[in-house]
């Protein structure tokens, strides 16, 4: 999918998916609160552990909106990809 029809999905899902929008409001909340940890020169211990947090979270939250636009981009496009298959030895 083109960059360009990605972010009209992105937008579209904001408009009318809870979840997707839930979801997109505590990414750029995390995503605030990184930068406000960024701007500092030193951290506390206790702040460098809530950074290591909330970037864990961060990409959590992301892979989730990720499998959302995924799946709504198969429902639209009638084709679903294939089932991975696991790798034997």
């Amino acid at each position: 999918m083109q960059t360009a029809n990605v972010q009209e999905l992105k937008e579209l899902l904001l408009k009318t998916d809870e979840e997707f929008r839930q979801l997109a409001t505590q990414h750029h909340q995390l995503d605030d609160r990184l930068h406000e940890l960024s701007g500092k020169a030193y951290l506390s211990e206790p702040e460098q552990l809530e950074e290591v947090t909330l970037k864990k979270r961060k990409l959590q939250l992301k892979d989730k909106m990720e499998d959302i636009l995924r799946r709504h981009r198969a429902d639209t496009s009638g084709s679903f990809a294939p089932a991975q298959r696991p790798i034997t030895h």
